[in-house]
């Protein structure tokens, strides 16, 4: 250890979607004194999907007093927060939020893009192409279709809800509005404001709001927060709210990242082409490159990462590991979805053959966002036959992520024009030794699974924050990510994914114009 020969130990809070994770993490990399919390998920009709801000602070302030308490004499030198992406809370002047927070999954403000990406007669792949070259030359991309992004967020607000877009002073990210719960500043990193598409992005360490951009989606900057790298230290603890969590107050609190940055490190991913995959509720496959660039068919770019110098390849897929939950709720209505259910449904999977005897499932539950963008997609089974049992039914469910994953590998190694080899696997779904040899073998890579994987991204906020303050070099933390399990891709079983791989592309393809005309 090259900077600090003893512990020190920062406190990462992670806010996902099902609620936080909190822990300490040395500049050594572990994590203990952990403790999580639970948040509801409001879903409304039309590709609505909200979460209480209320909600969130309690579930934190909770899981924070038990860490605290479990580790009475450990010292904090810091506190470092990451959260979800893409998500808008509407506060007021006082910092107080107006109504929920709608999150990354919320689509409805979909339908106002048009006036901000295509006012004009000529359009390009639906962009006017004027504006579509400057939101690619400064911020690396353009919104999406989909309307899942903070600026569809924003128009949805003042179309439907003028009352809250009238109320609102600043419109924040989710992890921002936590940091600005902690220490009364409103402010927003330079990764985490980037899917706003107003900010040029050219140089990675100074970000700045562009007018031409804000003028296009006729916001101030007022409305909007000002703006820091990921490793400044933003403030301290409140007094009132250094008491709710008993830490002292003043305690310093990194400006941090979202949960795709986050992820990238506490995988032990910081150094250039060094890929993750992460699967939760979705799943992204992530590398850090020196340059900024885009990919509009596919939806990808990079965009500013929490490590200086660097961006991130940033990409997602819809529904990864909540495909698996949707699976569970579905074959187990009577019974809490917890531990012992996904143990089962690893069991009976396991029990049957690489290929779920050509049973393939599409994992497209929520629509798509790379490598495809396509709001309509839905996810089905396909081939059944009479001899098609429930072990082929969960297996091909675990086979059809992989199989979206493929095609997100193909898409990102074009990219980067690099062959990501290995691929650190985490998230929740990294705990399954089984789901992780099918990634292998479906997707010809070695895949490499970390300890604690859900801990993923709270071990990465950690290290950020033991970076910015100076206690473990960047260059130092790729190795101290410890390694569950190596898996190896099976050559046995190249034909069976190969061939089911190709059939799952063809489905798509045939299908898409159906979805479209049920689902547009």
């Amino acid at each position: 250890m090259s900077a600090v020969e003893a512990r020190t130990y920062v406190l990462a809070i992670d806010l996902g979607t099902s609620g936080p994770k909190v822990a300490l993490v040395s500049n050594r990399g572990e994590v203990v004194a952990k403790a999580t919390g639970s948040v509801d998920l409001i879903l409304h009709d039309g590709g609505g999907a909200e979460q209480d801000p209320h909600a969130w602070w309690s579930a934190i302030v909770e899981a924070v007093r038990q860490t605290v308490a479990d580790s009475p004499s450990m010292e904090i030198a810091a506190v470092s927060v990451t959260t979800q992406w893409s998500g808008t809370v509407a506060v007021d002047a006082g910092g107080a939020p107006i109504g929920n927070a709608i999150i990354w999954m919320d689509s409805r403000g979909a339908r106002y893009l048009k006036d901000l990406t295509a006012p004009g007669r000529v359009k390009i792949q639906g962009f006017d192409p004027r504006r579509a070259r400057r939101w690619v030359t400064y911020t690396g991309g353009a919104p999406s279709g989909a309307g899942k992004d903070p600026i569809a967020h924003i128009l949805y607000l003042r179309n439907e809800r003028p009352d809250v877009y009238d109320a609102a002073a600043t419109f924040l990210e989710p992890k921002d509005y936590i940091n600005l719960r902690l220490t009364d500043r409103t402010v927003a990193s330079y990764d985490s404001i980037a899917l706003h598409w107003l900010t040029d992005n050219r140089d990675p360490d100074s970000v700045d709001y562009d007018d031409v951009l804000l003028s296009y989606a006729e916001l101030d900057r007022e409305q909007l927060p000002a703006l820091c790298h990921a490793t400044d230290v933003i403030g301290g603890l409140t007094a009132s709210v250094a008491e709710e969590l008993g830490l002292p107050t003043g305690t310093p609190v990194v400006a941090g990242t979202p949960d795709v940055h986050s992820a990238g490190i506490g995988a032990g991913t910081v150094r250039d082409y060094a890929a993750h995959l992460y699967i939760g509720t979705s799943s992204w496959l992530s590398c850090h490159v020196p340059y900024k660039k885009t990919d509009l068919v596919h939806s990808i770019a990079s965009l500013p990462a929490a490590v200086p110098g660097r961006w991130l390849v940033a990409n997602e897929q819809e529904t990864a590991g909540k495909a698996i939950d949707w699976l569970a709720a579905i074959l187990y209505p009577d019974r809490d979805i917890d531990g012992s259910v996904y143990e089962e449904l690893n069991t009976v999977a396991a029990s049957v053959p690489p290929g779920s005897g050509g049973v393939i499932f599409t994992p497209w539950l929520y629509g798509e966002r790379t490598p495809v963008e396509d709001a309509n997609l839905r996810a089905g089974f396909f081939n059944q036959s009479l001899d098609t049992g429930r072990g082929e039914m969960i297996r091909s469910g675990f086979e059809g992520v992989a199989y979206n994953t493929r095609w997100l590998l193909e898409t990102v190694e074009r990219f980067t024009k690099r062959r990501l080899d290995p691929i650190a696997m985490v998230g929740g779904g990294a705990r399954s030794a089984l789901w992780a040899q099918i990634h292998a073998d479906v997707l010809r890579r070695t895949i490499i699974r970390r300890e604690d994987p859900i801990w993923v991204n709270v071990r990465g906020a950690g290290m950020l924050g033991h970076a910015a303050l100076g206690h473990v070099e960047w260059n130092e933390i790729d190795e101290m990510a410890p390694i569950a399990a190596t898996h190896e891709p099976n050559p046995n079983n190249r034909h069976v994914y190969d061939g089911l791989y190709d059939a799952f592309r063809r489905i798509h393809k045939a299908n898409r114009g159906i979805y479209r005309r049920l689902n547009g």
